[in-house]
């Protein structure tokens, strides 16, 4: 049984974005009775009208004084937005669940994936941060194999959708299909190249090193949420032409050699994944199939033929639901089944 939210009220900051709108369908799905919603966005969207389990509500600009009274505040904006408006809602008495990476790295804050490190939510200062979309899915695979047998490396080649860049992406890539089938020329805007049938090596800027940002936050996430510095992490992020759904070809060094077949088994136990492995039959996860869905799914479960103690597997996972909006409910629930609403300490993270 679910924790009880609807005696809390809830701020949504993106209300309007594509995971704000993921994030208030869940609610109706998990939280039919919870009506004590602000639903917050910037000048452009407020007044907009949603119907949020049976109730009208009217989207309204964020401002200083939107978080009184607040129980906790989601917020799905950029990360500018993340450093201006999260310590405001923590002045207010609010926990912020964030989605960006303006604190996903700060010692003091938690960065949480409820089925991996729900008891991190215990020592929250106030804000608590949401993984990146390509993270989440991967811990939630290596978690339970390394609980048995220590994962000493992980390699991880990504397929990202483009929702996960925003809804302007999406439509990028529907307008961009439309007009190659019909032999005109496109100039990207959203992508840094032609996404319309085409794959770009390139998600966010790169870095001195040679890995780009998004590359880079799969790396150190990984190794903070699974309380796993010493993990050696290798990640490739690539935008595809899908809508909705990251997939993942991911290697698991292992301590030691494990069988597939003890992998699919640890792999069923895990809450949160569903094991779709039979390719004989055809039966592997594909990111239209997950869409929609809450568990991250995983299949081409098998023995890594370039190491004795390697696994080789694919992950596909909802980025908009698992990968975001989902994750920040079960945080919420997670706070409420712990008890700890109300911060550790005193002190507030700045990012």
């Amino acid at each position: 049984m679910l924790p009880d939210l609807s005696h809390l009220t809830i701020a949504v900051v993106g209300a309007t974005g594509a995971v704000g709108a993921e994030f208030l369908k869940i609610v109706e799905q998990r939280h039919p009775q919870l009506h004590g919603l602000k639903l917050l966005a910037s000048s452009r969207s407020a007044g907009t009208k949603l119907t949020v389990n049976g109730k009208e509500f009217t989207v309204e600009e964020t401002t200083e004084d939107s978080f009184q009274d607040v129980d906790i505040a989601f917020v799905s904006a950029s990360t500018e937005a993340s450093r201006h408006w999260a310590p405001i809602a923590v002045a207010a008495g609010a926990v912020v669940i964030d989605d960006s990476s303006a604190f996903r790295m700060q010692e003091d804050v938690p960065l949480v994936v409820p089925e991996v490190n729900g008891a991190d939510v215990m020592w929250h200062q106030g804000i608590i941060a949401i993984p990146n979309c390509s993270t989440t899915p991967l811990v939630m695979v290596a978690h339970p194999i390394h609980k048995v047998n220590p994962v000493k490396r992980i390699v991880a080649d990504t397929y990202q959708s483009v929702s996960g860049a925003g809804g302007a992406a999406v439509r990028e890539l529907r307008e961009q299909s439309q007009a190659l089938l019909e032999g005109k020329t496109v100039t990207p805007q959203q992508q840094p190249k032609q996404i319309g049938f085409n794959v770009i090596p390139q998600i966010d800027s790169f870095l001195d090193n040679g890995y780009t940002r998004e590359e880079q936050k799969m790396i150190d996430e990984s190794r903070k949420i699974m309380h796993a510095p010493d993990i050696r992490v290798s990640a490739t992020c690539v935008r595809v032409p899908v809508m909705v759904s990251h997939s993942a070809g991911v290697h698991l060094e292992l301590e030691r050699a494990m069988e597939a077949s003890e992998i699919r088994a640890l792999l069923a136990d895990m809450p949160g994944l569903t094991v779709l492995d039979n390719p004989g039959q055809g039966d592997y996860p594909l990111p239209w199939d997950v869409a929609g869905e809450d568990d991250v799914f995983v299949g081409r479960i098998r023995r890594d033929a370039s190491d004795l103690n390697g696994i080789a597997l694919w992950i596909v996972s909802d980025n908009l639901r698992k990968g975001a909006a989902l994750n920040s409910i079960q945080i919420a629930e997670e706070l409420v089944a712990r008890e700890c609403l109300k911060p550790a300490g005193s002190q507030l993270p700045v990012a």
